[in-house]
């Protein structure tokens, strides 16, 4: 697994499983949860400490982010709107057009095949995107960045 570096010299992934530690109650489980079942559907899962302690999951862009509340653990997926979601886990931020949310609260549990199935598609969404050429407005494409 990839590590990203951070500007407080730790690996973010030393500094997501300290977050974990800390929480030390049902929302430091949970997170823990997770975090494996992404590193379960995604072995080259890149793990990322952004916007002052941020939890970030990536894998050629943005997967998800994990973030813990008093009341909930939210994972959001940054291109969610554009997943399809067949065992309806996505339950927050339903309105935009973007991203799409799975809040867990408390006792709650979460389909763990449906919940890697999702990470799957981020990935392949997110590796489709990378790999197509840029258009201009014409619809042709445009040269190469140099």
């Amino acid at each position: 697994m990839k590590k990203s570096d951070t500007n407080q010299g730790q690996p973010a992934s030393q500094l997501i499983s300290k977050r974990i530690a800390e929480l030390g109650d049902w929302r430091g489980e949970t997170l823990g949860r997770m975090r494996k079942l992404i590193k379960e559907a995604d072995p080259d899962v890149v793990e990322e400490w952004k916007w002052m302690g941020t939890p970030v999951w990536s894998h050629d862009g943005i997967l998800c982010t994990g973030e813990s509340y008093k009341d909930k653990v939210k994972l959001t997926f940054a291109k969610g709107a554009s997943l399809k979601d067949p065992a309806r886990l996505f339950n927050a931020s339903l309105d935009g057009n973007a991203r799409r949310a799975i809040d867990i609260h408390e006792g709650e549990e979460v389909d763990e095949s449906a919940f890697k199935a999702l990470i799957r598609q981020a990935i392949d969404l997110n590796s489709s995107r990378k790999s197509k050429p840029s258009r201009d407005r014409t619809g042709e494409r445009a040269p190469p960045r140099t």
